[in-house]
């Protein structure tokens, strides 16, 4: 069994019903402590794999980094366990010469839990991180039935979700084309999007302009901060989003789209980006 999942017996229940005892699968959450230069940097509780797309995605989001030339590399440094064994939980990052070691603001006090991706700050100044990019003039422009189709494929991707049932999912999309271009799960929705943006820059899209992040859950401020940090002009989610989202997408001019499910969405911010060739003028924008 991987450490993405783990088997452990379980007893069912149904009111009225025979109990039974069987084997079932959760979802892994361990701790990985992301250092900078031997420095400890934060503590987030993570499903394992993709840790070092995690760190970049991590960096990029906390504006440490701004492109993949400045993630120079990433190595497991030693953790063992009772046994001895590596545990793969703490991850040391270098960064590129010339690129600036992360404020002492940006180190975290305490753990960074699977809920929370802003927990640990010290200041709510700390909280708002500026981006390097500009979304607003993103010239991107989405076909309706086109979105409409990204939770679909999202969910279709979920291979740990579908096993276990405890994991976020986060996918960056080709806004012109719809193409998935990388999908990532973890019990932490914040890192299954840093993990994608750490995918983007390590693989040179970055900024990912003309993209659409797609979230499983709800839209968050720290997730639409995130998507501007990537330089993203466009985030989905199949949930709703929280007022202060919808606030920072409108202010930086990212368009934001709510409970995508079936045939439908809600459009928070800049509904000119989405249009629908079903009504016979591709160029007409959803109002």
């Amino acid at each position: 069994m991987s450490r993405i999942a783990a088997r452990r017996r379980v007893t069912r229940l149904t009111a009225g019903e025979r109990r039974t005892s069987r084997p079932d699968q959760l979802a892994v959450e361990e701790p990985l402590e992301i250092r900078v230069l031997g420095r400890p940097l934060a503590v987030t509780m993570r499903t394992p794999g993709s840790d070092f797309e995690l760190a970049a995605g991590f960096l990029a989001s906390e504006g440490v980094v701004r492109a993949s030339d400045d993630f120079a590399t990433a190595r497991y440094c030693s953790g063992a366990d009772a046994d001895g064994a590596n545990t793969y939980n703490v991850l040391d990052v270098t960064l590129a010469p010339g690129v600036a070691p992360p404020d002492p603001s940006l180190e975290r006090s305490f753990f960074t839990t699977s809920s929370c991706g802003l927990c640990g700050k010290a200041s709510i100044d700390a909280v708002r991180t500026s981006s390097s990019f500009e979304v607003a003039a993103d010239d991107l422009v989405i076909d309706a039935e086109t979105l409409v189709g990204l939770p679909e494929a999202l969910r279709a991707g979920q291979d740990v979700f579908e096993r276990t049932g405890g994991l976020h999912a986060a996918a960056l999309f080709d806004g012109r084309t719809g193409e998935m271009l990388v999908l990532r799960e973890d019990v932490g929705r914040h890192n299954a999007v840093d993990k994608v943006v750490g995918w983007a820059l390590m693989n040179g899209r970055f900024p990912a302009r003309g993209c659409v992040l797609m979230v499983s859950g709800r839209a968050s401020f720290e997730l639409t901060q995130k998507a501007l940090m990537a330089g993203i002009p466009m985030l989905a989610a199949v949930s709703a989003p929280s007022s202060l989202a919808a606030d920072l997408a409108d202010e930086a001019g990212l368009t934001l789209v709510g409970f995508l499910r079936g045939r439908s969405m809600v459009v928070y911010s800049r509904p000119d980006r989405v249009v629908d060739a079903g009504l016979g003028d591709a160029a007409a924008p959803i109002r």
